[in-house]
């Protein structure tokens, strides 16, 4: 007989549970910045830049239930009020949990590439996807987006860059890799070690 689930709230909350918006100041305790991690994955980023940023409210969305329950674990171990887990589908979140301009960045860190041609259409970035990043994203705030893919990052480029409300920038320069925390998440290590090219994206709300 399997365990029991362990009751991870309110580090980890399925998207269906939450009624209505989202209000920050309710669901954070504060009315710190909301930095919005998109297929958060097992947490690494994420529960590393809660421990290092305590003064910006960190929140994953991760598919995955499992995934997203092993990041905010980790989180819950320390306690960490800045720090949550959202287990459910990014869309759905984006244009009915997060009331619009509220959030201030926004990541799409190695979004699933969806190889097969027949499967392509269930790639996270379509235009749908880049108007929810615009509607849910304060003026002047940000989205990333890296991937070890090149024809999707040309495929994410060419929405955000010639989206009406984006405005292309120039990346920071990416971390050397000479140390753990220098990756971003378990993948981009993985990719980086077998020597890919990391194609990275930067915008601007205008």
């Amino acid at each position: 007989m399997p365990a029991p689930t362990v009751d991870l709230r309110p580090y980890f909350i399925a998207l269906d549970e939450i009624e209505g918006v989202i209000d920050w100041t309710e669901f954070f305790g504060n009315d710190h910045p909301v930095d919005l991690d998109i297929g958060c994955g097992r947490g690494k980023f994420l529960f590393e830049s809660t421990v290092a940023h305590p003064e910006i409210n960190w929140l994953g969305c991760e598919l995955d239930y499992s995934e997203g329950r092993r990041g905010a674990s980790r989180i819950a171990k320390r306690s960490l009020p800045n720090g949550r887990v959202l287990g459910g589908d990014a869309r759905e979140l984006l244009s009915k949990k997060i009331a619009p301009h509220s959030v201030d960045v926004a990541r799409v860190y190695f979004p699933d590439p969806w190889w097969k041609t027949k499967h392509k259409r269930r790639r996270l970035f379509t235009d749908e996807f880049a108007d929810l990043l615009a509607r849910v994203v304060k003026h002047g705030g940000h989205v990333h987006s890296w991937t070890d893919v090149e024809d999707y990052f040309e495929v994410i480029s060419a929405l955000m860059n010639h989206h009406a409300e984006f405005e292309p920038l120039t990346p920071p320069p990416e971390p050397e890799g000479k140390d753990d925390l220098d990756y971003l998440t378990g993948f981009h290590r993985r990719r980086k070690l077998a020597g890919c090219t990391i194609y990275r994206g930067l915008w601007l709300r205008k």
